[in-house]
């Protein structure tokens, strides 16, 4: 009887070191997934910085000559920095990093662009998409 007891007392160890294991792998997966996501989120983060950034960079540059379309990039940041005139005057700076991409409207007087205030956006400013898209 001493070896019976002996032996499932044995079995009973084992299995709940196998239940163990089993709830660490599955703990393990909900990690790696959870850090996963972690890492997508500082990158999207970066990225809105860095184009955050290029805009305000772009606000305070000089845009004389103006062509329908420039772009201009800075060495220190990701990403790219254009600038869109349209045949009403209206001027939009655009900024890409990444994922990330932001505007900000404007408009062109006496050959010079100008930033409105409070024209900066997240989102499409233009009625027609095409038109927010980095060339």
């Amino acid at each position: 009887m001493n070896r019976q007891r002996g032996v499932s007392s044995l079995l009973m160890v084992l299995l709940l070191l196998a239940l163990g294991s089993l709830t660490l792998q599955g703990l393990s997966r909900q990690h790696q997934a959870q850090l996963s996501l972690v890492g997508l989120e500082v990158k999207a983060l970066r990225d809105g910085a860095n184009a955050d950034s290029l805009l305000e960079w772009g606000r305070m540059q000089s845009w004389d000559g103006l062509a329908p379309e420039q772009c201009r990039q800075v060495a220190a940041l990701p990403g790219r920095l254009c600038l869109r005139l349209f045949s009403d005057d209206a001027a939009l700076l655009m900024a890409g990093s990444g994922e990330q991409l932001r505007w900000w409207s404007g408009s062109v007087q006496n050959g010079r662009a100008h930033f409105d205030a409070h024209g900066w956006s997240d989102f499409c400013p233009r009625r027609e998409e095409a038109q927010c898209q980095l060339p």
